[in-house]
Protein backbone atom coordinates (compact mmCIF):
# COMPACT_ATOMS: atom_id res chain seq x y z
CA UNK A 1 0.00 0.00 0.00
CA UNK A 2 1.45 3.37 -0.59
CA UNK A 3 2.28 5.95 2.06
CA UNK A 4 -0.45 8.09 1.13
CA UNK A 5 -3.34 5.37 0.79
CA UNK A 6 -5.27 4.79 3.45
CA UNK A 7 -6.82 1.57 4.42
CA UNK A 8 -10.43 2.72 3.39
CA UNK A 9 -9.14 4.51 0.41
CA UNK A 10 -8.19 0.70 -0.63
CA UNK A 11 -11.01 -1.04 0.81
CA UNK A 12 -13.86 1.41 -0.79
CA UNK A 13 -13.47 0.24 -4.48
CA UNK A 14 -14.10 -3.83 -3.26
CA UNK A 15 -17.22 -2.67 -1.14
CA UNK A 16 -18.55 -0.72 -4.14
CA UNK A 17 -17.73 -3.92 -6.41
CA UNK A 18 -19.98 -6.16 -3.58
CA UNK A 19 -22.73 -3.79 -2.89
CA UNK A 20 -23.26 -3.65 -6.62
CA UNK A 21 -22.69 -7.82 -7.27
CA UNK A 22 -25.27 -8.48 -4.17
CA UNK A 23 -27.84 -6.54 -5.73
CA UNK A 24 -27.71 -7.02 -8.89
CA UNK A 25 -27.54 -10.58 -8.37
CA UNK A 26 -30.92 -10.64 -6.86
CA UNK A 27 -32.59 -8.02 -8.79
CA UNK A 28 -31.22 -10.71 -12.30
CA UNK A 29 -32.90 -13.34 -9.97
CA UNK A 30 -36.34 -11.58 -9.89
CA UNK A 31 -36.25 -9.74 -13.54
CA UNK A 32 -34.65 -13.64 -14.93
CA UNK A 33 -31.80 -11.85 -16.81
CA UNK A 34 -28.84 -13.68 -17.12
CA UNK A 35 -26.62 -12.40 -14.07
CA UNK A 36 -23.94 -11.69 -16.14
CA UNK A 37 -25.90 -8.93 -17.96
CA UNK A 38 -27.13 -7.52 -15.07
CA UNK A 39 -23.43 -7.41 -13.26
CA UNK A 40 -21.97 -5.63 -16.36
CA UNK A 41 -25.33 -3.22 -16.73
CA UNK A 42 -23.89 -2.78 -12.65
CA UNK A 43 -20.84 -1.74 -13.63
CA UNK A 44 -21.37 0.86 -16.29
CA UNK A 45 -24.12 2.44 -13.89
CA UNK A 46 -21.60 2.73 -10.85
CA UNK A 47 -18.80 3.61 -13.19
CA UNK A 48 -16.55 7.06 -14.37
CA UNK A 49 -19.62 7.25 -16.91
CA UNK A 50 -22.51 7.45 -15.62
CA UNK A 51 -22.62 7.83 -11.63
CA UNK A 52 -19.33 7.82 -10.97
CA UNK A 53 -19.05 5.49 -7.54
CA UNK A 54 -16.02 4.12 -8.52
CA UNK A 55 -12.90 4.11 -10.91
CA UNK A 56 -11.06 1.41 -12.41
CA UNK A 57 -7.45 1.07 -9.88
CA UNK A 58 -5.19 -1.67 -8.88
CA UNK A 59 -8.18 -3.15 -6.32
CA UNK A 60 -10.81 -3.33 -8.98
CA UNK A 61 -7.74 -5.00 -11.17
CA UNK A 62 -6.89 -7.79 -9.10
CA UNK A 63 -10.28 -8.79 -7.37
CA UNK A 64 -11.34 -9.00 -11.45
CA UNK A 65 -8.32 -10.72 -12.14
CA UNK A 66 -9.61 -13.01 -8.89
CA UNK A 67 -12.66 -14.19 -10.57
CA UNK A 68 -11.82 -15.77 -13.57
CA UNK A 69 -9.31 -17.34 -11.40
CA UNK A 70 -11.71 -19.10 -9.88
CA UNK A 71 -13.80 -19.44 -13.18
CA UNK A 72 -11.09 -21.22 -14.96
CA UNK A 73 -10.29 -23.38 -12.31
CA UNK A 74 -14.05 -24.57 -12.12
CA UNK A 75 -13.78 -24.94 -15.92
CA UNK A 76 -11.05 -27.33 -15.09
CA UNK A 77 -13.37 -29.13 -12.53
CA UNK A 78 -15.94 -30.21 -15.07
CA UNK A 79 -13.57 -31.65 -17.64
CA UNK A 80 -12.63 -35.13 -17.38
CA UNK A 81 -11.67 -37.36 -19.03
CA UNK A 82 -14.78 -39.99 -18.89
CA UNK A 83 -17.17 -37.06 -20.50
CA UNK A 84 -14.68 -36.78 -23.25
CA UNK A 85 -14.27 -40.47 -24.08
CA UNK A 86 -18.15 -40.87 -23.76
CA UNK A 87 -18.91 -37.85 -26.21
CA UNK A 88 -15.64 -38.35 -28.23
CA UNK A 89 -18.22 -38.33 -31.82
CA UNK A 90 -19.40 -34.73 -30.27
CA UNK A 91 -15.97 -33.71 -29.76
CA UNK A 92 -14.80 -35.24 -33.34
CA UNK A 93 -17.51 -33.78 -35.06
CA UNK A 94 -19.80 -31.08 -34.26
CA UNK A 95 -18.08 -29.19 -31.65
CA UNK A 96 -14.92 -28.35 -34.07
CA UNK A 97 -17.56 -28.13 -37.13
CA UNK A 98 -19.47 -25.03 -35.16
CA UNK A 99 -16.03 -24.02 -33.93
CA UNK A 100 -14.19 -23.33 -36.88
CA UNK A 101 -17.29 -22.63 -39.04
CA UNK A 102 -18.30 -19.86 -36.99
CA UNK A 103 -15.15 -18.78 -35.64
CA UNK A 104 -13.22 -18.59 -39.97
CA UNK A 105 -16.42 -16.81 -41.08
CA UNK A 106 -15.92 -14.20 -38.11
CA UNK A 107 -12.25 -13.68 -38.33
CA UNK A 108 -12.81 -12.72 -41.99
CA UNK A 109 -15.27 -10.23 -41.06
CA UNK A 110 -12.80 -8.38 -38.87
CA UNK A 111 -10.34 -8.52 -41.06
CA UNK A 112 -12.17 -6.90 -43.68
CA UNK A 113 -13.03 -4.19 -40.76
CA UNK A 114 -9.18 -3.71 -41.04
CA UNK A 115 -7.98 -6.23 -38.12
CA UNK A 116 -4.58 -7.85 -38.38
CA UNK A 117 -5.52 -11.41 -38.97
CA UNK A 118 -3.94 -12.25 -35.89
CA UNK A 119 -5.74 -10.54 -33.73
CA UNK A 120 -8.82 -11.60 -35.84
CA UNK A 121 -8.49 -15.01 -35.65
CA UNK A 122 -8.31 -14.16 -32.05
CA UNK A 123 -11.45 -12.49 -32.01
CA UNK A 124 -13.36 -14.32 -34.19
CA UNK A 125 -12.50 -17.99 -32.47
CA UNK A 126 -14.03 -16.14 -29.08
CA UNK A 127 -17.13 -15.16 -30.49
CA UNK A 128 -17.27 -18.57 -31.72
CA UNK A 129 -17.89 -19.61 -28.04
CA UNK A 130 -21.05 -20.36 -26.42
CA UNK A 131 -21.93 -19.53 -22.56
CA UNK A 132 -21.20 -22.37 -20.51
CA UNK A 133 -23.57 -20.27 -17.47
CA UNK A 134 -26.19 -19.57 -19.80
CA UNK A 135 -26.61 -22.65 -21.78
CA UNK A 136 -26.49 -25.12 -18.78
CA UNK A 137 -28.96 -22.92 -16.55
CA UNK A 138 -31.25 -23.18 -19.95
CA UNK A 139 -31.16 -26.86 -19.90
CA UNK A 140 -32.05 -27.30 -16.34
CA UNK A 141 -34.63 -25.25 -16.28
CA UNK A 142 -36.24 -27.15 -18.69
CA UNK A 143 -35.45 -30.84 -17.42
CA UNK A 144 -32.91 -31.36 -20.91
CA UNK A 145 -29.27 -32.04 -19.60
CA UNK A 146 -29.22 -35.70 -19.74
CA UNK A 147 -31.01 -35.65 -23.12
CA UNK A 148 -29.19 -36.18 -26.74
CA UNK A 149 -29.90 -32.23 -26.89
CA UNK A 150 -28.44 -32.01 -23.53
CA UNK A 151 -25.44 -34.51 -23.77
CA UNK A 152 -24.51 -33.10 -26.92
CA UNK A 153 -24.55 -29.66 -26.10
CA UNK A 154 -22.51 -30.04 -22.83
CA UNK A 155 -19.84 -32.07 -24.90
CA UNK A 156 -19.89 -28.99 -27.81
CA UNK A 157 -19.09 -26.75 -24.38
CA UNK A 158 -16.59 -28.94 -22.63
CA UNK A 159 -14.52 -28.76 -26.51
CA UNK A 160 -14.99 -25.05 -26.33
CA UNK A 161 -14.02 -24.56 -23.06
CA UNK A 162 -10.63 -26.00 -24.05
CA UNK A 163 -10.57 -24.04 -26.79
CA UNK A 164 -11.08 -21.17 -24.81
CA UNK A 165 -7.68 -22.35 -22.74
CA UNK A 166 -5.99 -22.21 -25.73
CA UNK A 167 -6.86 -18.82 -26.93
CA UNK A 168 -5.90 -16.97 -24.02
CA UNK A 169 -2.39 -19.09 -24.57
CA UNK A 170 -2.43 -17.52 -28.40
CA UNK A 171 -4.01 -14.37 -27.14
CA UNK A 172 -1.42 -13.58 -25.01
CA UNK A 173 1.45 -14.52 -26.99
CA UNK A 174 0.02 -11.63 -29.56
CA UNK A 175 2.98 -8.87 -29.44
CA UNK A 176 6.30 -7.98 -29.65
CA UNK A 177 9.13 -8.90 -26.45
CA UNK A 178 8.41 -5.50 -25.41
CA UNK A 179 4.92 -5.61 -25.78
CA UNK A 180 2.54 -7.83 -24.49
CA UNK A 181 4.03 -11.44 -25.40
CA UNK A 182 4.73 -13.97 -22.34
CA UNK A 183 6.29 -17.44 -22.18
CA UNK A 184 7.39 -19.31 -25.22
CA UNK A 185 6.21 -16.75 -27.50
CA UNK A 186 8.66 -13.63 -25.78
CA UNK A 187 11.66 -15.78 -25.67
CA UNK A 188 11.22 -16.94 -29.64
CA UNK A 189 10.58 -13.12 -30.24
CA UNK A 190 13.87 -11.85 -28.93
CA UNK A 191 16.03 -14.65 -29.66
CA UNK A 192 14.87 -14.86 -33.10
CA UNK A 193 13.05 -12.29 -34.49
CA UNK A 194 14.46 -9.03 -32.78
CA UNK A 195 11.57 -8.38 -30.39
CA UNK A 196 9.35 -8.29 -33.93
CA UNK A 197 5.39 -9.85 -33.67
CA UNK A 198 5.46 -13.36 -33.74
CA UNK A 199 3.72 -14.92 -37.36
CA UNK A 200 0.14 -16.55 -36.77
CA UNK A 201 1.35 -19.88 -37.60
CA UNK A 202 4.06 -19.53 -35.25
CA UNK A 203 2.09 -17.76 -32.01
CA UNK A 204 -1.07 -20.45 -32.69
CA UNK A 205 1.83 -23.85 -32.89
CA UNK A 206 3.69 -22.16 -29.61
CA UNK A 207 0.15 -22.05 -28.15
CA UNK A 208 -0.66 -25.45 -28.87
CA UNK A 209 2.39 -26.40 -27.94
CA UNK A 210 1.78 -24.80 -24.41
CA UNK A 211 -1.04 -25.86 -24.43
CA UNK A 212 -0.48 -30.03 -24.76
CA UNK A 213 2.53 -29.36 -22.11
CA UNK A 214 -0.10 -27.96 -19.88
CA UNK A 215 -2.29 -30.56 -20.07
CA UNK A 216 -0.06 -33.65 -19.66
CA UNK A 217 1.14 -31.88 -15.96
CA UNK A 218 -2.45 -31.12 -14.58
CA UNK A 219 -2.96 -34.96 -15.35
CA UNK A 220 -0.06 -36.30 -13.89
CA UNK A 221 -0.02 -33.81 -10.83
CA UNK A 222 -3.95 -34.89 -10.44
CA UNK A 223 -2.68 -38.34 -10.09
CA UNK A 224 0.76 -38.42 -8.49
CA UNK A 225 -0.15 -35.67 -6.26
CA UNK A 226 -3.79 -34.65 -5.79
CA UNK A 227 -4.70 -38.05 -4.80
CA UNK A 228 -2.36 -38.15 -2.12
CA UNK A 229 -2.40 -34.98 -0.13
CA UNK A 230 -6.88 -34.83 -0.34
CA UNK A 231 -6.23 -38.69 0.74
CA UNK A 232 -4.32 -37.16 3.82
CA UNK A 233 -6.85 -34.36 4.25
CA UNK A 234 -9.87 -36.74 4.15
CA UNK A 235 -8.26 -38.88 7.01
CA UNK A 236 -7.61 -35.99 9.22
CA UNK A 237 -11.50 -34.55 9.15
CA UNK A 238 -10.42 -31.39 9.48
CA UNK A 239 -13.21 -29.37 6.76
CA UNK A 240 -11.07 -25.97 7.81
CA UNK A 241 -8.14 -27.81 6.51
CA UNK A 242 -9.57 -28.98 3.09
CA UNK A 243 -10.64 -25.15 2.10
CA UNK A 244 -7.39 -23.85 2.65
CA UNK A 245 -5.48 -26.32 1.29
CA UNK A 246 -7.79 -26.54 -1.63
CA UNK A 247 -7.61 -22.18 -1.80
CA UNK A 248 -3.73 -22.64 -1.75
CA UNK A 249 -3.65 -25.19 -4.56
CA UNK A 250 -5.60 -22.80 -6.55
CA UNK A 251 -3.75 -19.60 -6.15
CA UNK A 252 -0.40 -21.55 -5.71
CA UNK A 253 -0.88 -22.97 -9.37
CA UNK A 254 -1.93 -19.79 -10.81
CA UNK A 255 1.10 -17.54 -9.40
CA UNK A 256 3.63 -20.66 -11.03
CA UNK A 257 1.90 -20.31 -14.60
CA UNK A 258 2.36 -16.36 -13.94
CA UNK A 259 5.81 -16.37 -13.47
CA UNK A 260 6.19 -19.13 -16.34
CA UNK A 261 5.25 -15.89 -18.19
CA UNK A 262 1.95 -17.41 -18.66
CA UNK A 263 -1.14 -16.06 -17.12
CA UNK A 264 -2.47 -17.09 -13.68
CA UNK A 265 -6.11 -17.95 -14.98
CA UNK A 266 -4.01 -20.97 -16.83
CA UNK A 267 -2.66 -22.30 -13.31
CA UNK A 268 -6.28 -22.20 -12.16
CA UNK A 269 -7.81 -24.19 -14.56
CA UNK A 270 -4.89 -27.11 -14.81
CA UNK A 271 -5.73 -26.93 -10.56
CA UNK A 272 -9.46 -27.72 -11.60
CA UNK A 273 -8.24 -30.02 -14.11
CA UNK A 274 -5.87 -32.54 -12.19
CA UNK A 275 -8.74 -32.19 -9.32
CA UNK A 276 -11.21 -33.34 -11.86
CA UNK A 277 -10.28 -36.44 -12.30
CA UNK A 278 -10.26 -37.15 -8.62
CA UNK A 279 -13.31 -38.37 -5.87
CA UNK A 280 -12.82 -35.16 -4.58
CA UNK A 281 -13.85 -33.34 -7.49
CA UNK A 282 -17.38 -32.86 -6.06
CA UNK A 283 -16.21 -31.92 -2.49
CA UNK A 284 -14.10 -29.14 -3.85
CA UNK A 285 -16.53 -27.60 -6.24
CA UNK A 286 -18.53 -27.77 -2.80
CA UNK A 287 -16.34 -25.76 -1.29
CA UNK A 288 -15.03 -23.14 -3.57
CA UNK A 289 -18.01 -22.17 -5.31
CA UNK A 290 -18.84 -19.10 -3.17
CA UNK A 291 -15.56 -18.02 -4.21
CA UNK A 292 -16.30 -18.42 -7.64
CA UNK A 293 -19.27 -16.73 -7.70
CA UNK A 294 -18.66 -13.62 -5.61
CA UNK A 295 -15.11 -12.89 -7.59
CA UNK A 296 -16.86 -13.76 -10.94
CA UNK A 297 -19.05 -11.10 -10.33
CA UNK A 298 -16.16 -8.58 -9.67
CA UNK A 299 -14.91 -9.48 -13.11
CA UNK A 300 -18.18 -8.53 -14.96
CA UNK A 301 -18.98 -5.50 -12.60
CA UNK A 302 -14.94 -4.52 -13.75
CA UNK A 303 -15.80 -5.04 -17.67
CA UNK A 304 -19.04 -2.75 -17.16
CA UNK A 305 -16.82 0.37 -15.10
CA UNK A 306 -14.55 -0.09 -19.21
CA UNK A 307 -17.18 0.59 -20.98
CA UNK A 308 -17.27 4.19 -22.59
CA UNK A 309 -21.05 5.11 -22.05
CA UNK A 310 -21.41 8.20 -24.28
CA UNK A 311 -19.84 6.60 -27.13
CA UNK A 312 -21.61 3.39 -26.65
CA UNK A 313 -24.69 4.85 -27.10
CA UNK A 314 -23.24 6.19 -30.14
CA UNK A 315 -22.97 2.88 -31.41
CA UNK A 316 -25.91 1.70 -29.69
CA UNK A 317 -27.67 0.88 -33.36
CA UNK A 318 -24.40 -1.23 -33.90
CA UNK A 319 -24.50 -2.93 -30.99
CA UNK A 320 -28.08 -4.48 -31.97
CA UNK A 321 -27.03 -5.34 -35.60
CA UNK A 322 -24.24 -7.18 -33.85
CA UNK A 323 -25.80 -9.20 -31.50
CA UNK A 324 -28.71 -10.24 -33.28
CA UNK A 325 -26.12 -10.96 -36.11
CA UNK A 326 -24.25 -12.98 -34.39
CA UNK A 327 -27.27 -15.01 -33.05
CA UNK A 328 -28.36 -15.84 -36.70
CA UNK A 329 -25.13 -16.26 -37.96
CA UNK A 330 -24.28 -19.29 -35.24
CA UNK A 331 -27.45 -20.57 -35.56
CA UNK A 332 -27.43 -21.19 -39.36
CA UNK A 333 -23.78 -22.75 -38.96
CA UNK A 334 -25.08 -24.39 -36.24
CA UNK A 335 -27.91 -25.74 -37.84
CA UNK A 336 -25.33 -26.29 -40.89
CA UNK A 337 -22.85 -28.28 -38.64
CA UNK A 338 -25.85 -30.46 -36.83
CA UNK A 339 -27.35 -31.54 -40.10
CA UNK A 340 -23.48 -32.15 -41.59
CA UNK A 341 -22.73 -35.05 -38.68
CA UNK A 342 -25.95 -36.44 -38.52
CA UNK A 343 -28.55 -34.52 -36.32
CA UNK A 344 -32.36 -34.63 -37.66
CA UNK A 345 -33.90 -31.51 -38.55
CA UNK A 346 -35.65 -30.68 -34.93
CA UNK A 347 -32.66 -31.58 -33.00
CA UNK A 348 -30.57 -29.69 -35.46
CA UNK A 349 -32.65 -26.84 -34.87
CA UNK A 350 -32.91 -26.82 -31.27
CA UNK A 351 -28.96 -27.64 -30.61
CA UNK A 352 -28.16 -24.61 -32.66
CA UNK A 353 -30.36 -22.22 -31.08
CA UNK A 354 -29.12 -23.10 -27.68
CA UNK A 355 -25.67 -22.63 -28.52
CA UNK A 356 -25.93 -19.19 -30.49
CA UNK A 357 -24.82 -16.57 -27.61
CA UNK A 358 -21.90 -15.28 -27.54
CA UNK A 359 -19.67 -16.59 -24.31
CA UNK A 360 -18.32 -15.35 -20.77
CA UNK A 361 -15.16 -16.29 -21.99
CA UNK A 362 -15.22 -13.84 -24.98
CA UNK A 363 -15.44 -11.27 -22.58
CA UNK A 364 -12.25 -12.68 -20.64
CA UNK A 365 -10.47 -13.18 -23.77
CA UNK A 366 -11.15 -9.49 -25.22
CA UNK A 367 -9.73 -7.81 -21.66
CA UNK A 368 -6.50 -9.42 -21.95
CA UNK A 369 -3.44 -6.83 -22.69
CA UNK A 370 -3.28 -7.95 -26.55
CA UNK A 371 -6.48 -7.31 -27.34
CA UNK A 372 -7.19 -3.76 -25.67
CA UNK A 373 -3.85 -2.46 -27.10
CA UNK A 374 -5.11 -4.30 -30.23
CA UNK A 375 -8.53 -3.56 -30.86
CA UNK A 376 -9.92 0.42 -31.23
CA UNK A 377 -12.27 1.69 -28.23
CA UNK A 378 -15.25 1.85 -30.32
CA UNK A 379 -14.93 -1.63 -31.61
CA UNK A 380 -13.75 -2.96 -28.07
CA UNK A 381 -17.29 -1.30 -26.90
CA UNK A 382 -19.31 -2.82 -29.44
CA UNK A 383 -18.04 -6.30 -29.11
CA UNK A 384 -18.92 -6.86 -25.34
CA UNK A 385 -21.82 -4.76 -25.46
CA UNK A 386 -23.04 -7.11 -28.37
CA UNK A 387 -21.84 -10.19 -26.24
CA UNK A 388 -23.78 -8.78 -23.39
CA UNK A 389 -26.92 -8.47 -25.26
CA UNK A 390 -26.69 -11.99 -26.77
CA UNK A 391 -26.27 -13.37 -23.23
CA UNK A 392 -29.67 -11.70 -22.36
CA UNK A 393 -31.31 -12.83 -25.53
CA UNK A 394 -30.25 -16.66 -25.03
CA UNK A 395 -33.14 -17.80 -23.37
CA UNK A 396 -35.55 -16.37 -25.45
CA UNK A 397 -33.34 -17.30 -28.70
CA UNK A 398 -33.19 -20.82 -27.57
CA UNK A 399 -36.96 -20.51 -26.83
CA UNK A 400 -37.29 -19.83 -30.76
CA UNK A 401 -35.68 -22.74 -31.41
CA UNK A 402 -37.13 -25.44 -29.21
CA UNK A 403 -40.89 -23.82 -31.29
CA UNK A 404 -38.73 -24.32 -34.72
CA UNK A 405 -37.75 -27.96 -33.52
CA UNK A 406 -41.24 -29.01 -32.18
CA UNK A 407 -42.89 -28.00 -35.89
CA UNK A 408 -40.38 -29.56 -37.64
CA UNK A 409 -41.37 -32.78 -34.88
CA UNK A 410 -44.99 -31.99 -35.94
CA UNK A 411 -44.43 -32.24 -39.19
CA UNK A 412 -42.43 -35.24 -39.28
CA UNK A 413 -44.10 -39.07 -39.59
CA UNK A 414 -41.76 -40.83 -37.08
CA UNK A 415 -41.95 -44.75 -38.40
CA UNK A 416 -41.35 -48.01 -35.88
CA UNK A 417 -37.74 -49.04 -36.09
CA UNK A 418 -36.94 -52.51 -37.19
CA UNK A 419 -34.68 -53.85 -34.40
CA UNK A 420 -34.24 -57.11 -35.91
CA UNK A 421 -30.76 -58.72 -36.33
CA UNK A 422 -30.38 -57.30 -32.30
CA UNK A 423 -31.78 -57.56 -29.00
CA UNK A 424 -33.47 -53.70 -28.25
CA UNK A 425 -34.62 -52.85 -25.26
CA UNK A 426 -38.11 -51.70 -25.66
CA UNK A 427 -38.81 -48.01 -23.86
CA UNK A 428 -42.85 -47.66 -23.98
CA UNK A 429 -43.64 -43.96 -23.35
CA UNK A 430 -41.10 -41.34 -22.75
CA UNK A 431 -41.90 -39.55 -19.61
CA UNK A 432 -39.02 -38.21 -17.23
CA UNK A 433 -38.47 -42.26 -16.93
CA UNK A 434 -38.50 -43.45 -19.89
CA UNK A 435 -36.19 -40.73 -21.41
CA UNK A 436 -33.99 -42.03 -18.42
CA UNK A 437 -33.90 -45.23 -19.28
CA UNK A 438 -33.47 -44.29 -22.97
CA UNK A 439 -30.31 -41.91 -22.22
CA UNK A 440 -28.25 -44.73 -20.00
CA UNK A 441 -28.73 -47.53 -22.62
CA UNK A 442 -27.66 -45.03 -25.33
CA UNK A 443 -24.81 -44.40 -23.10
CA UNK A 444 -23.85 -48.10 -22.14
CA UNK A 445 -24.41 -49.18 -26.13
CA UNK A 446 -27.72 -51.15 -25.78
CA UNK A 447 -29.96 -51.28 -28.75
CA UNK A 448 -33.74 -49.60 -27.76
CA UNK A 449 -36.65 -48.90 -29.52
CA UNK A 450 -38.78 -46.34 -28.03
CA UNK A 451 -42.53 -45.57 -28.37
CA UNK A 452 -44.60 -42.82 -27.84
CA UNK A 453 -48.58 -42.61 -27.99
CA UNK A 454 -49.23 -39.18 -26.32
CA UNK A 455 -48.39 -36.60 -29.42
CA UNK A 456 -47.17 -33.90 -26.57
CA UNK A 457 -44.35 -36.05 -25.37
CA UNK A 458 -43.89 -37.63 -29.06
CA UNK A 459 -42.74 -33.97 -30.82
CA UNK A 460 -41.51 -32.98 -27.07
CA UNK A 461 -38.72 -36.13 -27.26
CA UNK A 462 -38.37 -35.60 -31.33
CA UNK A 463 -37.44 -32.18 -31.33
CA UNK A 464 -35.42 -32.79 -27.84
CA UNK A 465 -33.11 -35.36 -30.45
CA UNK A 466 -34.14 -38.85 -29.58
CA UNK A 467 -35.21 -41.59 -31.82
CA UNK A 468 -39.00 -42.57 -30.92
CA UNK A 469 -42.07 -43.86 -32.93
CA UNK A 470 -45.55 -43.20 -32.36
CA UNK A 471 -47.79 -46.07 -31.58
CA UNK A 472 -50.30 -47.86 -28.86
CA UNK A 473 -47.91 -50.67 -26.24
CA UNK A 474 -51.18 -51.63 -25.44
CA UNK A 475 -51.62 -52.84 -29.33
CA UNK A 476 -49.05 -56.43 -29.13
CA UNK A 477 -49.17 -56.25 -33.37
CA UNK A 478 -47.32 -53.05 -32.54
CA UNK A 479 -44.26 -54.66 -30.09
CA UNK A 480 -44.33 -57.94 -32.16
CA UNK A 481 -43.51 -55.41 -35.26
CA UNK A 482 -40.55 -53.67 -33.44
CA UNK A 483 -39.35 -56.52 -32.39
CA UNK A 484 -40.63 -57.73 -29.26
CA UNK A 485 -40.57 -61.36 -29.58
CA UNK A 486 -36.63 -60.75 -29.69
CA UNK A 487 -36.76 -57.56 -26.73
CA UNK A 488 -33.97 -58.37 -24.07
CA UNK A 489 -36.57 -56.11 -21.71
CA UNK A 490 -39.43 -53.85 -21.94
CA UNK A 491 -39.51 -50.75 -19.78
CA UNK A 492 -42.95 -48.98 -18.80
CA UNK A 493 -41.70 -45.41 -19.50
CA UNK A 494 -45.62 -44.69 -18.15
CA UNK A 495 -46.52 -46.70 -14.79
CA UNK A 496 -50.61 -47.91 -15.52
CA UNK A 497 -51.35 -50.72 -13.15
CA UNK A 498 -54.61 -51.14 -14.67
CA UNK A 499 -53.64 -51.17 -17.81
CA UNK A 500 -51.11 -53.29 -17.07
CA UNK A 501 -52.70 -56.01 -15.73
CA UNK A 502 -55.23 -56.28 -18.89
CA UNK A 503 -52.58 -56.61 -21.08
CA UNK A 504 -50.53 -58.91 -18.82
CA UNK A 505 -51.49 -62.09 -20.25
CA UNK A 506 -51.36 -61.61 -23.79
CA UNK A 507 -47.84 -60.45 -23.08
CA UNK A 508 -46.89 -63.58 -20.81
CA UNK A 509 -48.30 -65.62 -23.50
CA UNK A 510 -47.04 -64.15 -26.74
CA UNK A 511 -42.98 -63.21 -25.54
CA UNK A 512 -42.66 -65.61 -22.27
CA UNK A 513 -39.76 -64.99 -20.20
CA UNK A 514 -39.60 -61.12 -21.13
CA UNK A 515 -38.15 -59.05 -18.48
CA UNK A 516 -40.07 -55.93 -17.90
CA UNK A 517 -39.76 -52.85 -15.83
CA UNK A 518 -41.53 -50.44 -13.94
CA UNK A 519 -40.86 -46.89 -12.09
CA UNK A 520 -44.11 -46.06 -9.57
CA UNK A 521 -44.35 -43.44 -6.89
CA UNK A 522 -46.96 -45.49 -5.06
CA UNK A 523 -45.64 -48.00 -2.92
CA UNK A 524 -48.76 -49.88 -3.31
CA UNK A 525 -47.81 -50.04 -7.08
CA UNK A 526 -44.91 -52.23 -6.41
CA UNK A 527 -47.03 -55.50 -4.79
CA UNK A 528 -49.32 -55.19 -7.74
CA UNK A 529 -46.63 -55.08 -10.17
CA UNK A 530 -44.69 -57.68 -8.63
CA UNK A 531 -47.72 -59.92 -8.73
CA UNK A 532 -47.83 -59.78 -12.67
CA UNK A 533 -44.14 -60.49 -12.68
CA UNK A 534 -42.89 -56.79 -13.55
CA UNK A 535 -39.81 -55.61 -11.58
CA UNK A 536 -41.25 -52.18 -10.20
CA UNK A 537 -39.21 -49.68 -8.31
CA UNK A 538 -40.46 -46.53 -5.81
CA UNK A 539 -39.19 -43.34 -7.07
CA UNK A 540 -36.93 -41.76 -4.04
CA UNK A 541 -34.57 -39.55 -5.26
CA UNK A 542 -34.01 -37.56 -8.32
CA UNK A 543 -34.19 -38.05 -11.31
CA UNK A 544 -37.47 -39.72 -11.36
CA UNK A 545 -36.59 -43.62 -12.43
CA UNK A 546 -32.92 -43.77 -11.36
CA UNK A 547 -33.27 -46.31 -9.34
CA UNK A 548 -35.38 -48.69 -12.08
CA UNK A 549 -32.84 -47.86 -14.50
CA UNK A 550 -29.99 -49.25 -12.55
CA UNK A 551 -31.84 -52.41 -12.12
CA UNK A 552 -32.26 -52.73 -15.49
CA UNK A 553 -29.01 -52.46 -16.38
CA UNK A 554 -27.54 -54.95 -13.78
CA UNK A 555 -30.36 -57.14 -15.21
CA UNK A 556 -29.22 -56.37 -18.49
CA UNK A 557 -25.12 -57.52 -17.52
CA UNK A 558 -23.60 -54.12 -17.39
CA UNK A 559 -20.88 -53.95 -15.29
CA UNK A 560 -21.22 -52.79 -11.59
CA UNK A 561 -18.17 -50.50 -11.65
CA UNK A 562 -19.89 -48.96 -15.22
CA UNK A 563 -23.32 -48.74 -13.40
CA UNK A 564 -22.09 -46.90 -10.74
CA UNK A 565 -20.37 -44.60 -12.96
CA UNK A 566 -23.66 -43.68 -14.50
CA UNK A 567 -25.04 -43.09 -11.53
CA UNK A 568 -22.47 -40.80 -10.38
CA UNK A 569 -22.64 -39.01 -13.51
CA UNK A 570 -26.58 -38.59 -13.54
CA UNK A 571 -26.71 -37.56 -10.12
CA UNK A 572 -23.73 -35.24 -9.87
CA UNK A 573 -26.22 -31.63 -10.11
CA UNK A 574 -27.12 -33.08 -6.56
CA UNK A 575 -24.54 -32.74 -3.57
CA UNK A 576 -22.65 -35.98 -3.35
CA UNK A 577 -20.32 -34.90 -1.04
CA UNK A 578 -17.61 -38.24 0.01
CA UNK A 579 -19.66 -40.86 -1.35
CA UNK A 580 -17.31 -43.64 -2.59
CA UNK A 581 -17.65 -46.02 -5.56
CA UNK A 582 -18.25 -48.80 -3.06
CA UNK A 583 -21.35 -46.82 -1.87
CA UNK A 584 -23.15 -46.52 -5.03
CA UNK A 585 -22.52 -49.54 -6.19
CA UNK A 586 -24.15 -50.89 -2.92
CA UNK A 587 -27.34 -49.10 -3.49
CA UNK A 588 -27.52 -50.53 -7.31
CA UNK A 589 -27.31 -53.99 -5.68
CA UNK A 590 -30.48 -53.11 -3.49
CA UNK A 591 -32.48 -51.46 -6.33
Amino acid sequence: MDAGTSPVDALLPALALLGAGAATGLAARAVRLSPIVGYLIAGILIGPHALGFIRENETTHLLAELGVVFLLFDIGLHVSMREIRSGRSDFLGLAPLHLLMTGALSAFALTLAGLDLAIAIAVGLSLALSSTAVVARILTERDQTFCPIGRSATHVLIFQDLIAIFLMIYATSLGGADQTAHGLARLVSEQFLNGAALPVWAAMGLALVQTAIAFVTALMAGKFLINPLFRVLTASNNAEAFTAVTLLMVLAAACATALLGLSLTLGAFLAGLAISGTPWRHEVQTEMSPFRGLLLSFFFVSVGLSLDVPKLLVYLPFVIAFALGLLILKSVIGYAAARLTGWSAPGAAQISFLLAQGSEFTLVILSLAAMTAALPSGLMSVLVAGVALSLALAPVWAGFGQKLARRFAGEAAPQAEDASGERPVIVIGMTPAGRLAVDALSTHGVPYVATEYDPGRLVAAVSDGYRVSFGDASNLKLIDAIGGANARAVVLGLARVDVSREVTPAVQRKFPGILRFAAVSDPADVTAYAEMGVRAHVSLTEPEGIEMVADLLQQLGVDADAVARWMITTTEGTQIGEVTLDDVEEDAAVA
